[in-house]
């Protein structure tokens, strides 16, 4: 549900508006639509086919990879609520994930054993949808499994079930709303949208109507909304529409197709008069949003409105930036985006206001800008940059199976056109200025709601509870879905004999790496692939956070930032607008153990795309302006790091586990402290760039539309000529630390929070031990995936957390092994309790079985294929090897490396991993509720800190 730039966005361009029902007939169609040639964009052939009972199945091709994207989406979302049972949609979408009448066991199971990837389910106003990848030769298993939930779930659903669930859907509230301005968009599209309208309520709903929801409910939803004619398929990559639709009928043509559906229909119901509200939060500090109604996605007017949200609001070089965080220095963010749906869309603007600004002065800024816009609209040049930017955008996410199955679904989910993408896509190409800035004076000149949230204490009655925007008339009646002559057609499928058994597994193709160097000695490693016209370069530095010590904490990220900031011939602007033209992502900054400078370009702007990255890496200009502007939007992140649950942990354990003076010992964040932060200077800067960017100390990692011979002399070109400094490389000094001698508790106070954030850190060997996999096995069993203890425990079978998990941060050193867990402030002793007891058992009473390690063994076996589909994780893949220094045939080795493990390695790994007694505990909730009870579990010494990881003013307590 995020809301992100146009530009940077695929989903923002391409998701579709409609609603219109495909004609009940049998008939086939086969497009192969094309773009205009000046566009060039991939275009997604497709077959399109309904099954005699009314489902809809979509399939594209795709062989580059032997796996297939299965995508299911229902036509049906929050907004087909009625009232009192708002969050019921959503709620159903986690009961779908209970079992079904021939499997009843959680549905992750088989697909984990499968080597499912980019595995989920999602609920928004308009649709529900569950998705996987899996590899060829489990297809039928997937279609096994999605029709058996689809046709065959009432049996299986119990109360038992039903409050499962409930209580984690309430868990995954309250942790939404515990992160600073989490209450934030339920009111504004309370306010945006009269009561009723259906999207007056958020998608996730009410405490009260969660628990109000029956099991009655919930049966006379999956009649209502889960039939075959209310469902698309989508199938997407190693297989062909012959038989997919053999396979579609097989396991689907049974299911009955469920009743016509009321449909709501559009409905902007924009506001005459602007409108404001405010209210308080535990947040770092104010931020203004301002909303407009707009039209739903799909239309021509919602088009242009996203590329005047581009122009306004979606970049660095958008006008809204330029004024505020530039010229003015109002505010340290800003950002425009258009947050699309069917019925409606919301226009929304966003200010971080800078700390001591007077929030008037924010508005009147914007107001001007506003005004400007509406009367000159966006120049040539500026939706120019937004368009390519764009277009490279589609380029490249259309390298995943699942992203193109999205696409196409919902394209024919709306549209009844899986193709409505292309459509949208030439309509967003032909904008012109004066269009752009027609519709912007229709939609968005008046009408504004303005939400302030302020810093201070919560209180709960200001958001959630208020009734937002009265009824208003003109509201559109429900129209009934279109009648089919619809029928089922009998199955072969026996269900009593279980699952199809998946008699084979496809192999990986991962590239062989290639190596060369260029004329300064910098050795460059490829990996070819040619699935997107595109290339991926990495310049891969030894360093990072690690080098901070014995400096100022955050220099290392901060002089990374820096780079894109200005070179000595161009400024930060200037940057950003030719990134735009060249359609080029580049980006820069550190891990715990390295500096990475990153571009990604398509293969037609690759020379210029390099000279511009060569420019920024081996140019930074750090001019004052520059540093003095980035550094307050740095503090600003820091504070509200402090202000976030998982922030304040990830800033506090860290220099507990490695102790004062480490390496390690800092903020995992990588920001640093207010205090070295604000006495950060250029010539600090230049220090560290002149110790650790240089091209002795470097790696060129490139993976893409490539080869070695083409790329060497680019890469030569742009940085062949690069010298070292004549000054010796430093070393960093990361020592090993002795484990603690006892348990150690810190609690740090967020006063009202509704949740407690747990997490718990020991120290455990380097990535680069011996028994690495044996390790990560061991950690999938334990906490690491869906059906891991940890996560069973307190997600599934005391619902007391909307997940926890288990976890290690790759590092050269002594890596944190971490457990983590957010909870109802009212368990949170009890969840310590359970984490320590799981840690207890399984290396003590209830080590791992082999089931349970055979599961993560197959699992991480067979999800390799789909794993390593695109470029991006090829250089993933390709950093490890280089960093960790494993061998060039570390990927394509792993399966027998992995199926090597014995169960009785993978044990010893949890016994020299899992260190109960040496835990070090953070939890961060509201200390009046959760202190005692933490206190009287008696693990060991309890101390309070504040936010920065100190002593808290009253710390002198005894356990109560």
């Amino acid at each position: 549900m995020a809301k992100k730039p146009l530009a940077l966005l695929i989903a923002g361009l391409l998701t579709l508006a409609g609603g219109m029902p495909l004609a009940p007939a049998a008939a086939e169609t086969l497009v192969a639509a094309a773009a205009p040639a000046t566009q060039q964009i991939p275009v997604l052939a497709y077959s399109r086919f309904m099954l005699p009972n009314g489902l809809t199945v979509v399939v594209h091709e795709d062989h580059k990879a032997p796996v297939v994207a299965v995508s299911v989406w229902y036509h049906v979302g929050s907004s087909y609520e009625p009232e009192g049972k708002t969050g019921f949609a959503h709620l159903f979408e986690h009961l779908m994930f209970q079992g079904s009448e021939n499997h009843k066991d959680e549905f992750f199971k088989p697909f984990e054993l499968a080597g499912a990837t980019d595995q989920n389910g999602t609920t928004w106003l308009d649709r529900t949808n569950y998705f996987e990848t899996v590899p060829t030769s489990a297809l039928d298993m997937a279609l096994w499994m999605e029709s058996d939930r689809m046709g065959h779930l009432l049996g299986a659903i119990g109360q038992p079930q039903l409050d499962e669930q409930r209580g984690v859907v309430q868990n995954e509230k309250r942790q939404g709303e515990n992160q600073p301005y989490g209450r934030a968009s339920e009111l504004i599209q309370a306010e945006a949208f009269p009561t009723n309208h259906p999207y007056h309520h958020d998608t996730i709903g009410s405490m009260a109507d969660l628990n109000a929801a029956s099991l009655a409910d919930v049966k006379q939803w999956f009649r209502d909304y889960y039939g075959a004619a209310n469902t698309v398929v989508v199938l997407s990559g190693d297989i062909t529409p012959a038989v997919a639709k053999e396979k579609m009928l097989k396991y689907f043509g049974d299911i009955a197709a469920g009743p016509r559906v009321p449909r709501p229909q559009p409905w902007v119901a924009p506001r005459d008069a602007a409108s404001r509200g405010s209210m308080t939060d535990n947040v770092a500090q104010r931020r203004i949003y301002r909303e407009w109604n707009a039209p739903g996605r799909g239309t021509t007017d919602e088009n242009l409105l996203e590329l005047a949200a581009a122009v306004l609001g979606g970049s660095k070089t958008s006008r809204l930036y330029q004024r505020l965080v530039y010229r003015d220095k109002l505010a340290d963010d800003v950002s425009v985006g258009v947050e699309q749906h069917v019925l409606a869309s919301l226009f929304q603007l966003q200010v971080d206001v800078k700390k001591g600004v007077d929030p008037a002065r924010v508005d009147a800024a914007v107001a001007d800008e506003w005004r400007r816009f509406l009367k000159d609209g966006p120049s040539a040049d500026e939706l120019a940059r937004v368009k390519t930017q764009t277009r490279a955008s589609f380029v490249r996410g259309l390298e995943n199976v699942s992203t193109q199955a999205s696409i196409l679904a919902e394209g024919q989910l709306y549209r009844n056109d899986p193709g409505a993408y292309l459509e949208d896509f030439n309509e967003f190409m032909a904008a012109t200025p004066a269009a752009v800035r027609a519709v912007a004076g229709k939609w968005i000149a008046k009408g504004d709601y303005t939400l302030t949230v302020v810093p201070g204490k919560v209180d709960a009655t200001d958001a959630a509870t208020a009734a937002g925007r009265a009824a208003a008339p003109g509201a559109p009646a429900a129209v009934l879905s279109a009648q089919g002559d619809y029928a089922t057609v009998k199955s072969d499928v026996d269900r009593s004999k279980g699952l199809p058994a998946i008699s084979s597994f496809p192999d990986l193709s991962f590239p062989a790496l290639q190596r060369g160097h260029l004329a300064n000695g910098v050795e460059v490693i490829l990996a070819e692939r040619h699935t997107v016209p595109a290339v991926q370069l990495q310049l891969l530095f030894d360093a990072g956070y690690a080098a901070d010590q014995g400096r100022k904490l955050g220099t290392s990220s901060f002089s990374m930032a820096m780079l894109d900031e200005g070179s000595k011939a161009l400024d930060s602007v200037e940057i950003a607008r030719r990134k735009q033209r060249l359609g080029a992502l580049i980006a820069a900054g550190c891990g715990l153990d390295y500096c990475n400078a990153s571009l990604n370009a398509l293969d037609d702007q690759l020379k210029p795309s390099l000279d511009l990255f060569a420019d920024i890496v081996r140019h930074p200009a750090f001019r004052e302006a520059d540093i003095s502007r980035l550094r307050g939007q740095w503090l600003a992140g820091i504070a509200q790091e402090k202000s976030q649950p998982t922030g304040i942990a990830l800033r506090t354990l860290p220099p507990l586990l490695y102790g004062k003076g480490h390496a390690y010992a800092i903020p995992f964040t990588g920001t640093g402290t207010e205090a070295s932060i604000s006495s950060l200077t250029a010539a600090d800067m230049r220090a560290f760039m002149g110790d650790f960017i240089r091209p002795d100390n470097l790696k060129i990692l490139v993976a893409g539309d490539t080869t070695l011979d083409k790329i060497i002399p680019q890469l030569n070109a742009a940085f062949g000529d690069w010298k070292a400094p004549a000054r010796k490389l430093p070393q960093k000094n990361i020592g090993k630390v002795a484990p603690p001698q006892q348990v150690r508790v810190y609690l740090v106070d967020r006063p009202g929070a509704q949740q407690s954030l747990i997490l718990a850190g020991s120290l455990a060997p380097s990535t680069e031990a011996p028994n690495d996999l044996e390790i990560q096995t061991m950690n999938g069993a334990f906490g690491g995936t869906f059906t891991s203890r940890l996560n069973m425990n307190l997600r599934e079978d005391k619902h007391w957390a909307y997940g926890a998990f288990s976890f290690l941060r790759p590092a050269l050193g002594q890596r944190p092994f971490m457990l983590y867990a957010p909870v109802q402030t009212d368990k949170t002793a009890a969840s310590v309790a359970e984490m320590l007891r799981e840690a207890k058992g399984v290396i003590g009473d209830q080590p791992l079985i082999d089931p349970e390690i055979s599961k993560i063994k197959v699992g991480d076996v067979r999800s390799m294929p789909g794993a390593y589909q695109t470029t991006s994780a090829v250089m993933g893949a390709l950093q490890g090897i280089v960093q960790y220094h494993r061998p060039d045939d570390y990927v394509q080795t792993l399966k027998s490396r992995i199926e090597a493990q014995s169960d009785a390695s993978v044990e010893a790994a949890a016994r020299e991993i899992i260190h109960p007694d040496q835990l070090t505990w953070v939890i961060v909730g509201d200390l009046k509720t959760i202190e005692a009870p933490v206190r009287a579990l008696k693990l060991g010494d309890v101390q309070v800190l504040d936010a920065d990881g100190q002593p808290a003013a009253a710390t002198a307590r005894t356990p109560k």
